[in-house]
């Protein structure tokens, strides 16, 4: 079978691996529809996350069930469904208590198309088929009538999106509608799905970026649009804010634009030693401050619900590439690019 390959710096190809098989009885294997590029692999190929090559790419992605071990029973072969980036178990300690991102049965970060910062490789989803090894416990059944392009990034990006705005649903419909309010500082896709969803809970949205696609992509998505951070005393605080930029100059506007017990929530990576907080304020204010990586098959059932309810998604896609286009198409990828197979 084929995987598409990281080879070498801006380098990616097509090559032949050994055929996948179904090796125990959770098992299942599946086949690829729809693949989209998370904001991790647009950064490698921009440079701002220079992984080592050698690596199967792709993990957020649509895909049909083509076989199954004799004890899955919650999917069969033919089944359309999303297939989570963390590798998960479903019946440890962690996963019961819905940190799926650090199953217990696993290294930590075991995961699909990252794999030189993997714990536990499971290759990529640009690949004619993909190995599930809990497939009970991880495949969930694509929603009847919603555009799979536009959810292709259901495995990672979209659950990132909906857990800085979604667990606080509650909170902001208890608040008079004036201040039902979120601030979402953006870049990449992270930070639209987070205005989509926030904007779909019934929030004002107001979404800060600086590139002009990601500012129209928000504004159809339901949010005000702004191409600067305000000076501090600009804002009116926000209950909920939400910074997706990995730049510590706009964490600090986010969590300064915070209320007192109000939560700002920070799914950027940083790779510098030492990031400076002001602890005093935040403390003085009671601020809430949630960072970490998604726990994203606990979030996708929720996300699920929104999308049920008619949140669209797809203004957050960038392009569609056709899936032999793929080695030419990854390296050149600015944004959240889908590419699908027949």
């Amino acid at each position: 079978m084929r995987q598409l390959i990281h080879a070498d710096a801006g380098s990616y190809e097509w090559r032949e691996v050994a055929d996948l098989e179904v090796s125990a009885p959770g098992q299942a294997l599946v086949r690829p529809l729809a693949v989209a590029c998370c904001d991790l692999d647009v950064a490698v190929c921009a440079g701002r996350l220079p992984l080592p090559p050698g690596y199967a790419v792709g993990h957020e992605g649509l895909a049909e069930v083509v076989a199954v071990g004799d004890a899955v029973s919650e999917v069969r072969v033919g089944d359309r469904v999303v297939v989570p980036f963390q590798i998960n178990c479903g019946t440890c300690r962690e996963c019961r208590r819905g940190v799926t991102g650090s199953c217990g049965s696993l290294p930590l970060l075991a995961m699909y198309g990252m794999g030189p910062i993997a714990g536990l490789d499971g290759g990529g989803f640009m690949s004619d088929l993909v190995r599930v090894p809990y497939a009970d416990a991880m495949l969930m059944p694509v929603p009847d009538g919603v555009d799979p392009v536009a959810i292709a990034s259901l495995s990672d990006n979209i659950p990132d999106g909906w857990r800085t705005v979604g667990p606080f649903a509650e909170e902001l419909a208890g608040l008079d509608p004036v201040d039902r309010r979120v601030l979402v500082v953006g870049r990449a896709s992270i930070g639209l799905y987070a205005a989509a969803f926030a904007a779909a809970l019934g929030a004002h949205v107001d979404y800060v970026d600086t590139d002009p696609h990601r500012l129209s992509a928000a504004e159809k998505l339901g949010a005000t649009v702004h191409d600067r951070v305000k000076p501090a005393k600009q804002w009116d605080p926000y209950p909920v804010t939400v910074n997706t930029s990995a730049d510590p100059a706009l964490l600090a506007a986010a969590l300064r634009a915070t209320w007192p017990d109000g939560v700002c929530t920070d799914t950027g990576i940083y790779y510098q030693p030492a990031v400076e907080l002001a602890l005093l304020p935040l403390y003085t204010r009671g601020v809430r401050f949630v960072t970490g990586r998604v726990n994203a098959r606990a979030a996708i059932p929720q996300v699920l619900e929104l999308l049920a309810a008619g949140c669209d998604l797809s203004p957050a896609v960038d392009r569609m590439v056709p899936w032999e286009e793929a080695p030419e198409a990854w390296p050149a990828m600015t944004g959240k690019t889908v590419f699908v197979r027949s």
